[in-house]
């Protein structure tokens, strides 16, 4: 143990132990910026500087450690004159238009100037402009960028992709996509931890919202909508709403009051999901098709496009069924288009998510019958779904708790579920269990699959199904997929089924949920998600009764030749730029080809 003084407090604290978390042990919080911990610990913007007693230069708190007699000022006059020039260079280099940011009111930036009391910036402006593709689902303001570095740090640890890079240096540095390439031209999974991570509005999706309020105006659109799993654990964190409060059902008032024609639960698409793709993974495994590698689950489009990057040469291990968004959008087209009496042409689909990548995968194309479009017309993100509440001063208050619309409107708590990594296996496996053995198991029969913190990476287990022994496994975070993908590769792991979310938590911790800086919620969402399923009336997907309806009068059963037409792809219909390698220097050697 280390005794100190911070701020004339008698401190004792671990070695090892940084200043800041020393500080914060007592009740002292000290100001920073670009720390993350564990993530960025690399004092880049300077302003959780702290005075030390007997030293002239002053000591960045976040990545310095504390020592026995230290003594400790966080907040004495010298210190406050230079750590407002130091946020106000920082201003200066920003685009300070903060009244037309999506970030404004949620910005560590904004916060730190005010907390500062910073009302001018002596400093010229000096703002950095590069070219971006605004069509593209990520959206980077080069103006608004600080440098912080936490966008290189997430993308390298925690998706483990390295699309971000520092180019030049000193007041030249900048940030910028690497290997000298267009964000299109990346391996970019969309995963969007970036964005969450980004303290300022550097990062962002592309905003949607427009797109989907022209459709509700157009009278010869059907607009419907469905709000994933994972939205209802979130939308309500930036409007005040407690989380029992923030129900799914206040969601769909809300957007039948912006204008929507029918609303819908994604968690019946979930259960959908899970008829195919258990009776897939079921008809692969008996057929001996895994043999020598598992099968992978296929919802989260993050994932997909990671693999077909990295992996290309894994592509056909991926189920060929849809995500649930997908699924819903092409029943939407065929089944519910001809009961309703409209021309699938005509029918908009809208999807509220918790991922920026469903922006990417909204691009796939549908081909059904006469029909060609696309199974989803437009995304929106928690986040938008929230800008467009507070753009029509809807007042939570007035909301209430609304039921989705007919032929849909049943759902499991296996569906529910999806949204928390471990969610989908465990989904798959209740049914898989009742298409083995001929019984329901008991729902909690597979918890275990269950992550437990954010720690948990990966999630492994066996199980004996009329005496068949299944080994899956279950990872959330690209960076702890490719360390698992390449123990398979390697054939040091051997499993059956794996699932995999490309956001740390699954889908409650997407890039495109509620934004809070330096907290990670998902685990804490996914509990919700879990107490969700345990109170549900039916938890199995087999036995929604509308998901029996629609196979009844639709598609026969599961599998069958128009399921596979309707509720189905093709992987290989599309591609990925490849990943590049790098030397231990980080220069480009060549494009990886496998």
């Amino acid at each position: 143990m280390v005794n100190l003084t911070i701020d004339e407090r008698n401190i004792t604290v671990p070695e090892g132990t940084s200043i800041m978390d020393a500080a914060y042990s007592a009740g002292i919080p000290i100001p920073h910026l670009c720390f993350l911990k564990e993530i960025n610990e690399i004092a880049a913007c300077r302003v959780c500087i702290v005075e030390i007693e007997g030293k002239d230069k002053f000591m960045t708190s976040c990545n310095n450690a504390v020592e026995e007699g230290m003594v400790v000022y966080t907040n004495s006059p010298r210190l406050r004159l230079a750590r407002r020039r130091t946020v106000q260079m920082i201003l200066s280099q920003h685009d300070c238009k903060c009244a037309t940011c999506v970030r404004s009111g949620n910005c560590s930036l904004q916060t730190l100037a005010n907390d500062l009391n910073i009302t001018d910036i002596p400093y010229g402006e000096r703002l950095e402009f590069q070219e971006w593709d605004r069509s593209f689902p990520l959206i980077r303001d080069s103006q608004k960028c600080i440098k912080c570095m936490r966008c290189v740090q997430v993308c390298d640890k925690i998706a483990g992709l390295g699309i971000w890079a520092l180019e030049g240096t000193g007041a030249r540095s900048t940030i910028n996509v690497s290997g000298s390439r267009t964000i299109a031209e990346a391996d970019c999974s969309l995963c969007g931890q970036c964005i969450t991570h980004c303290p300022v509005g550097a990062l962002k999706e592309r905003d949607d919202t427009e797109e989907f309020l022209k459709a509700v105006a157009d009278p010869k659109k059907v607009v419907v909508v469905q709000v994933a799993p994972a939205v209802r654990t979130a939308w309500g964190e930036e409007l005040g709403i407690a989380q029992g409060e923030a129900t799914v059902g206040k969601i769909f008032d809300t957007l039948r009051k912006i204008g929507a024609d029918y609303v819908f639960d994604t968690a019946f698409s979930a259960d959908l999901t899970i008829m195919e793709e258990a009776s897939e993974f079921i008809a692969r495994f008996s057929n001996g098709e895994l043999k020598e590698k598992p099968m992978f689950t296929s919802c989260c489009p993050g994932w997909v496009r990671f693999l077909k990057s990295n992996y290309p040469h894994l592509t056909a291990q991926l189920s060929s069924a849809k995500s649930p968004m997908q699924m819903f959008g092409a029943v939407m087209k065929t089944h519910f288009a001809k009961e309703i009496g409209v021309d699938p042409e005509n029918i908009y689909s809208v999807a509220v998510m918790p991922c920026v990548a469903k922006k990417g995968e909204r691009n796939m194309e549908f081909f059904f019958e006469e029909y060609a479009g696309h199974d989803t017309d437009c995304v929106l993100t928690t986040r938008e779904l929230v800008r467009m509440i507070k753009a029509f001063h809807i007042l939570p208050k007035t909301l209430s708790d609304a039921q989705p619309d007919r032929l849909f409107h049943d759902v499991t708590g296996a569906g529910i579920i999806f949204g928390a990594t471990g969610g989908v296996m465990e989904a798959a496996l209740r049914t898989a269990y009742y298409s083995l053995m001929g019984e329901n198991c008991p729902p909690d029969a597979f918890k275990v699959v269950r992550a437990q913190s954010q720690k948990t990476g990966l999630t492994e287990a066996t199980f004996s199904l009329n005496n068949i022994d299944l080994h899956i496994a279950v990872v959330n975070g690209l960076a702890n997929t490719r360390k698992l993908i390449e123990e398979i590769d390697r054939g040091e792991k051997k499993y059956d089924f794996v699932e995999v979310m490309a956001c740390p938590g699954g889908c409650v911790g997407g890039g495109g949920q509620p934004i809070h800086d330096g907290e990670e919620l998902s685990f804490t969402r996914g509990k919700n998600l879990y107490c969700l399923d345990k109170n549900a009336n039916i938890r199995h997907s087999h036995e929604n009764p509308d998901i029996k309806t629609l196979y009844k009068n639709y598609f026969g059963t599961p599998n069958s030749h128009k399921a596979h037409q309707v509720l189905h792809t093709d992987h290989f219909a599309w591609e990925m730029p490849k990943r590049l390698l790098r030397d231990k220097d980080g220069y480009i050697i060549r494009e990886r080809i496998i």
